[in-house]
């Protein structure tokens, strides 16, 4: 009894990660269609950054947040997929406090500049549809640039506090995590000091990331709608609304996971636990393995470049 009393109550200081729940034994298989996403992810971003650096037909206000969109899934996909493969393929549990930090800072600080770049890409799509003649005047490379830089600043703002709150937890007790990787909010779960700003902080953090960019882009394209709806011609608005299905594709599948995984950590806890890994895995994964393929095969500069490279090799 004393030595499980010493067990509960002594700090430690790393985290048990969580692969499959349940299906432990199948690992070495659950990690084949895991690598595989991984490589669509790393090759897809990858390659959009190559040509959009290398093509000059591509250097336009589109193509640059484009570029900042495969950059941030780069980053989202590498700050998770060492730990999830390492779970999956050896059985690697374990990660230090200071390793859960650093992991943290990334995956949540790619998150927001990722939610911050489709509000930039919708302002893009806005003013592309309802003042083209101005698009190049209001979208200078000077004012992108700017955009991406307090991107970056806000990200930075957001985490630092965040980072700084948690390191001053105490842990003690159970130390397994629900998830392959550090998440903010499950991370918090396990100390045994009060988290009261903690949660505060990490409330505050998602209203002025997501909680703020959510209406800006729901507000872009009302007015994108009803600007739309002004042309007379049919063929012209579906030319018009053809030009932002890959944004609200990537809008899509970055929002909706996000909010579902959201909803299961704060009202599902009799969910059972696969179905919160599952959540975890798909708002991670899905997003940078599909925005490639969205803008490839929907944005038709794009494709034609992407085939002459593969075609020319």
């Amino acid at each position: 009894m004393n030595a499980i009393s010493s067990n509960l109550t002594s700090p430690f200081s790393s985290f048990h990660l969580t692969g499959i729940p349940g299906l432990e034994e199948m690992h070495a298989w659950i990690s084949v269609p895991f690598f595989c996403l991984y490589a669509i992810a790393l090759v897809g971003n990858s390659m959009i950054l190559f040509v959009i650096v290398n093509e000059r037909s591509l250097h336009e206000p589109m193509y640059y947040f484009l570029s900042m969109l495969s950059a941030s899934d780069l980053g989202l996909t590498i700050s998770t997929m060492s730990t999830t493969l390492s779970v999956l393929w050896f059985d690697a549990r374990e990660i230090s406090l200071d390793g859960c930090i650093i992991q943290m800072f990334f995956l949540h600080g790619f998150t927001f500049m990722e939610s911050g770049i489709l509000v930039a890409m919708a302002f893009d799509r806005f003013v592309a549809i309802c003042d083209p003649l101005r698009y190049t005047i209001i979208l200078t490379n000077a004012r992108i640039t700017q955009l991406g830089v307090v991107m970056i600043i806000r990200m930075i703002a957001l985490m630092v506090p965040l980072v700084l709150l948690f390191k001053k937890l105490s842990f003690c007790g159970p130390n397994g995590l629900s998830h392959s990787y550090c998440y903010h909010a499950d991370v918090i779960k396990l100390a045994c000091s009060d988290t009261k700003f903690n949660s505060i902080c990490g409330l505050v953090a998602l209203i002025l990331s997501t909680g703020i960019d959510t209406p800006c882009i729901l507000l872009s394209y009302i007015l994108i709608i009803c600007s739309v709806l002004s042309i007379a011609s049919p063929k012209e608005q579906h030319k018009a609304f053809s030009t932002c299905a890959s944004h609200i594709g990537s809008v899509a599948i970055f929002y909706i996971p996000m909010i579902s995984l959201s909803l299961v950590h704060r009202y599902g806890h009799q969910a059972p636990k696969i179905v919160h890994t599952m959540m975890a895995n798909i708002y991670l994964v899905l997003p940078p393995v599909l925005n490639p393929i969205i803008y490839s095969v929907k944005t038709a500069q794009l494709r034609k470049v992407v085939l002459k490279l593969f075609l020319t090799k």
